[in-house]
C-alpha cells in the first residue's frame, strides 16, 4: 500500500511541475486544437512531416547512447569559452539599404533587411536543457546580457519550440523590446504564458506568407519535430523562413533533416543571396531530423543558395560529435563542390555589399 501511495505522490509531483513550471510553456486548449485542425499538417493529434521521419532511439540503442553521452565529453565543447565580438551599433547601422547579419552561435541570428532588425530563434540562455537533471551548457559566457546591447528589434521570428531555439529567460528579456512576433503554428501559447501580448503574435503554417513592412516573409517546411514536455510532442509546427524584398532574397532553413522540400523551396523562392543552413547536432540515430554537413551542402544547391552559412553549431553540445566537426566537414564538402560560403565569428557583422573572407578562426581553439 505504501508503495502505491508513494507512486501516486510521485506522479502528482511530476504533474504539478509540468503544470506550474513556466519552462514548459503554454498548455493546449480545445480551442487551439480546433485551430490546428485547419492545417494540412495536423492529423487530429499531432503535426506531421511530409515524409516519414523517425528517430532510432530504443531500449536496444539507449544504453550505448547514454554511455557515449557521459564519456569522452572533452572534445564536444571548447576548452575555453568562445569569445563573442561585442555589438557595435554605429557599424551595424551603416548602409541600411543593404542586408547584414550577426550570428551569435547555434541558431541565433540578428538580421537587418531594409533597415529593419529581425531576430531569429533568440536563445541566448546558458543552458539548452533547463528541465533536465544535467545542464547542456553554452560554449560562450554571459550571453543573456547580450540582449541588452542589441539594437531596437522590429520583428522576432521563432522556428519551433525546442529549448535550444525558444528560451524562457531570453523571452522575458525580449518581450518588451519587440512589438511583432512571427512564429510557427502552435508557438504562440508559450509566448502568451510568458507575457507577450497575443495581438503582437502571428502564427504561420507551412507556405503561409506574411508582410512585414516592405519584406515578404514565408514560413517554409522542414523535416523535424517539436515539444517541450511529456505530452506535447509535435503539438506545434516547425520550419524555416524566406525573406524577400525587391532587391534581395534570404533563406533560413530551420532545423531539418534532408528532404525534397529544399528543392521545392528553391523552385518557389530561389535563388537566394544568403542561405543559413542547419549543420550540427547530428547522429545516425536521429539522421531524419538533422542533416550531416555534406547534406547541408547538398541542400544549399537544391535550394539555389548563392552563398551558404552553416548554423546550428558553435553553441551547445547536443550531439556526440566534436564541436568542430560540423564546420570542418561543411567547409571540406563546400570546397569540394565549389559552393560559396561564409563562416563568421560569433558576433561578427557581415555586410552584403562587402567582400567577406572566411578565416578558419576555430582552428586555433581547443
Amino acid at each position: 500500500m505504501w508503495l502505491a501511495i508513494g507512486i501516486i505522490v510521485l506522479l502528482l509531483g511530476v504533474l504539478a511541475v509540468v503544470r506550474f513550471n513556466p519552462q514548459f510553456g503554454g498548455r493546449i486548449s480545445p480551442k487551439l486544437k480546433l485551430n490546428y485542425e485547419r492545417s494540412p499538417q495536423w492529423d487530429g493529434k499531432k503535426f506531421l512531416n511530409s515524409t516519414e521521419t523517425v528517430m532510432n532511439i530504443s531500449l536496444k540503442t539507449l544504453p550505448g547512447l547514454l554511455k557515449q553521452q557521459f564519456t569522452d565529453r572533452k572534445s564536444r565543447s571548447p576548452q575555453s569559452p568562445l569569445f563573442i565580438i561585442p555589438f557595435e551599433e554605429k557599424t551595424f547601422n551603416t548602409r541600411p539599404d543593404q542586408p547584414k547579419f550577426i550570428w551569435y552561435g547555434h541558431s541565433v541570428l540578428l538580421l537587418q533587411i531594409n533597415g529593419k532588425n529581425l531576430l531569429i530563434d533568440p536563445m541566448f540562455g546558458p543552458n539548452a536543457a533547463p528541465i533536465a537533471p544535467f545542464a547542456v551548457k553554452r560554449f560562450s559566457e554571459d550571453t543573456l546580457e547580450l540582449i541588452d546591447s542589441l539594437p531596437a528589434i522590429d520583428l522576432v521570428l521563432i522556428t519551433h519550440d525546442h529549448y535550444d531555439h525558444l528560451d524562457y529567460a531570453s523571452i522575458k528579456r525580449l518581450r518588451n523590446r519587440s512589438k511583432r512576433w512571427f512564429v510557427a503554428l502552435g508557438v504562440s501559447r508559450h509566448l502568451e504564458r510568458w507575457g507577450v501580448p497575443k495581438e503582437q503574435i502571428s502564427e504561420f503554417d507551412w507556405w503561409q506568407k506574411g508582410q512585414f513592412e516592405d519584406i515578404e516573409v514565408t514560413f517554409t517546411p522542414s523535416r523535424h519535430f517539436s515539444g517541450r514536455g511529456l505530452s506535447d510532442r509535435a503539438k506545434c509546427l516547425w520550419g524555416g523562413w524566406v525573406f524577400k524584398t525587391t532587391e534581395h532574397s534570404i533563406y533560413w532553413s530551420g532545423d531539418s533533416g534532408y528532404g525534397t522540400h529544399f528543392k521545392e523551396i528553391g523552385e518557389q523562392f530561389g535563388p537566394f543571396d544568403w542561405g543559413f543552413m542547419e549543420c550540427g547536432q547530428y547522429n545516425a540515430l536521429w539522421h531524419h531530423i538533422h542533416m550531416f554537413p555534406e547534406e547541408a551542402v547538398k541542400a544549399s544547391f537544391d535550394a539555389l543558395v548563392k552563398q551558404a552559412i552553416p548554423v546550428h553549431w558553435g553553441g551547445f553540445p547536443l550531439a556526440l560529435h566534436t564541436w568542430k566537426d560540423p564546420v570542418e566537414r561543411f567547409v571540406a564538402e563546400a570546397n569540394r563542390q565549389d559552393l560559396p560560403f561564409l563562416i563568421p565569428r560569433p558576433g561578427e557583422i557581415i555586410k552584403f555589399d562587402e567582400s567577406q573572407h572566411s578565416e578558419k578562426w576555430w582552428e586555433g581553439l581547443e
